[in-house]
């Protein structure tokens, strides 16, 4: 039973609102306003304020914004479920907390953060830790860097950054690292960029991901010989592109040699809960100090990140911040409090479970596809999983493989990365798209280049994944790596095809994830640069439309909207039965023909006017002979209407037409005498693709057609003439009362002798008769 009715009416009050919250169903009136409505305008202030109803209304607005905002909103918000609701509790309580008198509140803050480090510290192996909660997760790490500081520099307090001129501080961090997390720390700490040192990644032997022991070695020893302090050594337990995790015991062993701070963070950190934990990450159990993110982890909105830590010195983790005398600042771990005591120890470890068998199952499955290269650390306990399309070539040796992986790259093989890097980036929207719960996204990675990444423990929980939107991720895969290796291989057959077609030029971009770039060439007769650019955008643009009006499989496109080139067709995806010498003849004729149209149009006005003009002219020499022939009385008006009246004077009417196919005057008579206007000359046809007039029956255009079907079908027609021939060579049939010549009958008689067919020969020849002979012989039989 409730004992306090705030804690109650508090309960209730968010259970309202969250289900207000969540309703997406909208007014009829709402989705018919405009856009930008008064509502969204920011006004005043109203003096006598508002109902939680209304409030909470205008945040509902906010939240989904515009209509195409709304399902990917709303999917978001129908996975955050209870446990969601007790962390957003959490707030609320803090808020409603920190107005208790100070005793209670000090003794409820003890127990908050005291239960949730307990709790933290035994479901992640940690021993005799304590636990900073921050809302940024870099900010754990900031503080631990604070805590070395005062450790290692004992007058810090009292002279400040003083006593960092005499040794300069040096942080290390992996080149795999957060990008820009050693700037942050930098700027945070007041400290010169000179005291953050990237060590590189494995070249030779290991993980690539994985930091180089033996050259930060090096490195600590060239920093202590030339008076440096190295202080902190950063370290990941699942870097944040590929999810590998650095060799955690040894780093610890040199960590310990040379008096260093060991901090590890990583996805990987979330398998400590799980009963089975590799070596690689269980060593992460010694380090110094650790991150834990468990919002993204366990899907729980609005909770901190904790940083578990070991020191004996309170005093120093006072001085840090890691540690508060302010009761309020404590309250930081009530939702993560709440939180963990609904999901209950199980519950957070079937999440994590859940998360990893997720990664399994796909990694299970890319091993069976083709063209698919995997990236993953341990292939059996993986919680990320990396991969890409890649197509490996049999005559390849391995001095390209090096060269590939090489800093300084031939032109060809860097070509190739990149056009991969396109694909890659293609697939990974694609992916991502058609299977939004499964979370993937485009990772880049130094040496692997663009890749797509699937890390369930940071979007599982989120987005409600599935071992069945896992199978459908793979399903998806499997339909579009033909898509790519077709696309793959019908690249440079483009671009050869393209080059010797004249009238069009080929465009060469890497980063379109498609077929190729092609341009019209515009054939300019002197005219400037600006006129002639717009001419070549106007016949573009035309060719495109007439491109995309054509019955096809293939997309045709202006480009991506940044970075693309202009007056250029892009031509997306195409498939393995694409008719590439097809497809650029009919780019080239339709060109051809927006051209010719365009001349002809912008030729039609001066042709049009310098025949009206000559039309003139021969109508006023027509005037001035019919003049001289009706003679000077026939225009006087009284005597001309009586010389008509006694002596009519016949003339044929002349005229003149202007054809505008053949752009020239002809004479009206040939109208008055067949009483109907001529028809002139037939305009020349449109230039068509001579392998479209080819296509069979039902078959998309740019499709190749089948070529055994094609020769069936030319060799049964041909075989079906040869028959006729033969029946038009066969002697006529006499009737019963005509009698035939002495030749016809020495003929007919040396024929019998000739060949004289048996029974056995008749039935072999009638059971190798076809049904189309068969039919050939009924019809002669009726004529």
């Amino acid at each position: 039973k409730m004992v306090d009715p705030t804690l109650a009416e508090m309960g209730k009050n968010l259970n309202e609102a969250m289900k207000m919250l969540e309703d997406n169903q909208r007014k009829v009136e709402e989705e018919n306003e405009k856009k930008y409505a008064r509502k969204d305008i920011p006004g005043p202030l109203q003096g006598s304020g508002q109902d939680m109803v209304s409030i909470l209304q205008l945040v509902q607005n906010l939240m989904h914004g515009e209509e195409e905002e709304e399902t990917s909103q709303a999917y978001r918000l129908q996975n955050v479920g209870e446990q969601g609701h007790m962390a957003l509790l959490g707030h609320s309580l803090a808020a409603y907390i920190s107005v208790l008198d100070r005793e209670r509140l000090r003794k409820l803050t003890t127990r908050i953060l005291s239960d949730t480090t307990l709790w933290l510290c035994r479901l992640f192996r940690y021993e005799n830790g304590s636990a900073y909660y921050h809302e940024d997760d870099r900010e754990g790490l900031l503080k631990i860097c604070r805590l070395v500081i005062h450790t290692r520099y004992e007058d810090y307090t009292v002279e400040g950054f003083n006593v960092l001129y005499t040794k300069q501080p040096v942080i290390y961090i992996s080149s795999a690292a957060r990008t820009g997390l050693g700037q942050v720390l930098c700027n945070q700490l007041g400290l010169p960029l000179s005291c953050m040192c990237r060590v590189p990644c494995n070249t030779m032997f290991g993980s690539q991901h994985q930091m180089d022991v033996a050259l930060l070695d090096r490195l600590i020893k060239d920093d202590v010989e030339s008076g440096k302090l190295p202080l902190l050594l950063v370290a990941n337990a699942g870097t944040p592109g590929a999810g590998h995790t650095d060799k955690l015991g040894r780093l610890k062993e040199l960590c310990e040699q040379y008096n260093m701070w060991l901090h590890v963070e990583g996805v990987n950190l979330a398998t400590l809960a799980l009963g089975y934990v590799s070596s690689s990450v269980l060593a992460a159990t010694k380090c110094d100090s650790m991150t834990l993110t468990l919002g993204s982890w366990l899907g729980l909105p609005a909770v901190p990140a904790v940083t578990l830590y070991r020191h004996e010195d309170p005093s120093l983790s006072l001085a840090a911040g890691l540690t508060s005398s302010q009761p309020v600042e404590k309250l930081r771990a009530l939702p993560l409090w709440l939180s963990l005591q609904y999901l209950g120890h199980d519950g957070i470890v079937e999440r994590i479970k859940h998360a990893s068998q997720l990664s399994q199952r796909l990694l299970e499955n890319l091993k069976n596809l083709d063209f698919i290269k995997t990236s993953v650390e341990d292939e059996l306990s993986s919680p990320v999983v990396v991969f890409k399309f890649f197509r490996e070539y049999a005559n390849r040796d391995q001095t390209s493989h090096a060269a590939q992986a090489s800093t300084i790259q031939h032109p060809i093989i860097s070509n190739e990365r990149h056009i991969y890097d396109t694909f890659n980036q293609w697939l990974g929207e694609q992916l991502a798209q058609l299977v939004p719960a499964s979370g993937v996204d485009v990772v880049e990675l130094e040496d692997e280049g663009t890749c797509v990444r699937f890390s369930p423990l940071m979007t599982s929980a989120v987005l409600g994944t599935e071992i069945q939107d896992v199978d459908q991720l793979v399903d998806c895969l499997k339909m579009k790596i033909p898509v790519l290796t077709s696309t793959l291989q019908l690249r440079e057959e483009f671009e050869q095809e393209v080059k010797r077609t004249v009238g069009l030029l080929y465009i060469e971009d890497l980063s379109w994830p498609g077929l190729g770039v092609v341009r019209y060439n515009y054939h300019s007769d002197g005219k400037n640069d600006d006129k002639q650019e717009k001419e070549l955008e106007k016949i573009n643009t035309e060719l495109l439309k007439k491109l995309n009006e054509l019955e096809s499989d293939l997309t045709f496109s202006l480009g991506p909207e940044f970075g693309g080139q202009k007056n250029c067709i892009y031509i997306g995806m195409v498939t393995e039965d694409l008719d590439v010498s097809e497809l650029v003849e009919t780019i080239a004729a339709t060109g051809r023909e927006i051209e010719e149209n365009s001349r002809l149009l912008e030729n039609m006005t001066e042709v049009v006017r310098k025949g009206i003009q000559e039309a003139q002219l021969q109508l006023q020499k027509a005037n001035e002979e019919r003049l001289l022939e009706e003679g000077l009385l026939r225009q006087i008006p009284v005597v001309g209407s009586v010389l008509n009246w006694f002596s009519p004077f016949q003339a044929s009417p002349k005229g003149r037409t202007f054809n505008l196919t053949a752009g020239s005057l002809e004479s009206t008579e040939s109208t008055y005498v067949s009483k109907a206007q001529g028809t002139g000359a037939t305009p020349p046809p449109t230039p068509t693709s001579s392998l479209a007039k080819q296509r069979l029956p039902g078959q998309k255009i740019f499709k190749r057609s089948l070529r055994s079907s094609d020769a069936f079908s030319e060799t049964s027609s041909v075989s079906h003439c040869d028959d006729l021939e033969k029946m038009d060579q066969r002697p006529p049939t006499l009737s019963p009362g005509q009698e035939q010549g002495p030749l016809e009958t020495e003929r007919t008689a040396e024929q019998k002798e000739v060949a004289q067919p048996t029974k056995t020969d008749i039935e072999d020849i009638q059971s190798d008769k076809s049904p189309h002979d068969t039919k050939l012989e009924e019809q002669e039989s009726q004529r």
